[in-house]
């Protein structure tokens, strides 16, 4: 523990240095009022950085009065704070009370641990270095330093929206991205739950989180925002500023890749890495709690709405959309799950519906806000059979011990949903299209062969960085403090060897 907590120490000592060479080193300027936002309901339409420099024309007739700044309105950010609870909701309780409830009693207090600790220590990351990463000009794969410890943040300074002209406060939208990091990286720890020490879990989520979420979110989800899209050219420099994956016209309206795909990645990963828990198949490892699962489910699915629908970031159309989307496609795949289980073992089971609850959700995630009704519905329909099996015959096959199936739902799910975006976001079949900013219109022209293959890249991609990010960080723990309890605490239960206390008494 000595020496976790030294390594811990030295990693936040070489971030702060970090840090406070890049503020002193800076411009004392006040940073830009907007910064960039998530990911684009456009494929090829970034934009809504700096505002153009005024004409020469302007410059000799200071008489005239500047362009007044957006001002945020006020549904769209009481909205946005609502989606953002909302999203908080998911995670705790909500993801804490579904894993806490699949797990044996004696480590039911060692999920929910795990879980809030990790949301709070990822919020606090967030701030620190995560959100200037992800969410401010710098390359290609990673943003820069601009907002690093929140410097020039005001409330005051805005963030840009999907719309032209329309903006939130930026401090709304960091808040509302701060919980989709945290919620990402407590979906990893249900593939080795019941066996990895805390601390080991806590250092590998900080590395992780740095190394592989940050580049994935900015990659997918930086654009400079709207209002850059005056012409042709305008929009080009836009694009060029980006991320990689954004640059490629990936679409990913909530996260399947940022989210669901990378860490179930590393999940899976993990569970190869830290190896099967002691008893495996010669034990009982059943669920101790479904009726806790029941209700973390349930509570998942109506965060989620704010976790999709908020990523419209304005209360209007798309946001409505995604509203729908997000309880339509879950329904259909509660229904496909179900009625997949019971024609396959004979009986419909209450942990089916809540996992074929959780597939539709993760599935319809990256579609929410790009493909109609009847789309979404489809894809949810798939998403309960194909994640059936992913629990089922692809975890055989793949032979890890992914403890709480995070793999066979999130990575199947939410590649499954990925490449269904590519399809039904095309307007033939109901979907919202690919918008041009430059034209203020939806593109006329819109290839399903040709997004299908992009979101596939967008796939691979998050695939191989979070594999060999995950890889890399669990060998560095496991060699700096260890992965696993010892077999007489893994037998005991990590309630009581890790925290000293139990979930139940009597």
């Amino acid at each position: 523990m000595k020496k976790s907590f030294a390594s811990l120490l030295s990693a936040s000592l070489l971030l702060f240095a970090v840090g406070m060479t890049s503020l002193a080193s800076a411009e004392d300027a006040a940073a830009p009022a907007a910064t960039a936002t998530a990911a684009a309901p456009a494929a090829e339409a970034p934009a809504a950085a700096p505002a153009p420099a005024a004409p020469a024309a302007a410059a000799a007739a200071p008489a005239e009065a500047a362009p007044a700044a957006p001002v945020a309105n006020k549904g769209d950010t009481a909205w946005m704070m609502v989606a953002t609870l909302l999203v908080i909701m998911m995670s705790i309780p909500g993801l804490a009370l579904f894993y806490g409830g699949l797990v044996r009693s004696k480590n039911m207090l060692s999920v929910l641990m795990q879980v809030m600790m990790i949301f709070s220590v990822i919020v606090v990351l967030w701030c620190i270095y995560g959100y200037s990463l992800a969410f401010t000009e710098g390359g290609a794969f990673f943003g820069g330093f601009d907002r690093l410890f929140l410097k020039g943040m005001t409330p005051d300074s805005m963030a840009a929206t999907f719309s032209k002209g329309v903006v939130i406060p930026e401090f709304v939208f960091l808040a509302f991205q701060a919980t989709f990091a945290a919620i990402t990286c407590g979906l990893i720890i249900g593939s080795f739950a019941e066996r990895m020490k805390f601390s080991a879990v806590l250092l590998f989520v900080v590395i992780w989180f740095t190394f592989s979420y940050l580049p994935v979110a900015h990659m997918v989800w930086f654009w400079p925002g709207p209002d850059a899209f005056t012409d042709a050219a305008a929009a080009e420099k836009a694009v060029a500023a980006s991320g990689w994956l954004f640059q490629k016209g990936a679409l990913d309206f909530a996260g399947g890749t940022v989210v669901h795909i990378n860490a179930a990645v590393a999940g899976l990963v993990g569970a190869f890495v830290v190896g099967k828990r002691i008893g495996l198949g010669k034990e009982s490892m059943a669920p101790h709690s479904l009726t806790l699962t029941m209700v973390g489910a349930s509570l998942l699915w109506v965060g989620w709405f704010g976790f999709n629908a908020g990523s419209a970031l304005e209360a209007n159309g798309s946001a409505a959309l995604a509203f729908l989307n997000t309880l339509l496609a879950t329904a259909g795949a509660v229904v496909s799950w179900t009625l997949g289980e019971w024609l396959i073992k004979g009986k419909p089971s209450m942990l089916g519906a809540a996992s074929g609850a959780v597939a539709g959700l993760v599935a319809i995630t990256p579609a929410a806000g790009f493909v109609g009704a009847m789309g979404g519905l489809v894809i949810g329909l798939l998403a309960g059979i194909v994640c059936l099996w992913g629990i089922s015959g692809l975890k055989r096959m793949l032979g890890a011990d992914d403890s709480l199936d995070v793999f066979g739902v999130h990575g199947v799910g939410g590649a499954l949903g990925a490449m269904l975006t590519g399809v039904f976001a095309s307007p033939s079949l109901g979907g919202t299209g690919i918008y041009d900013y430059v034209t203020n219109a939806v593109a006329p022209d819109y290839s399903i062969v040709g997004q299908v293959w992009i979101q596939f890249q967008a796939v691979l991609t998050t695939v191989v960085l979070s594999a060999v990010v995950a890889f890399i960080a669990f060998k560095l723990v496991d060699m700096i403090i260890g992965l696993r309890v010892s077999e007489e605490e893994e037998r005991e239960g990590l309630d009581i060897s890790s925290h000293g206390e139990s979930a139940y008494h009597g």
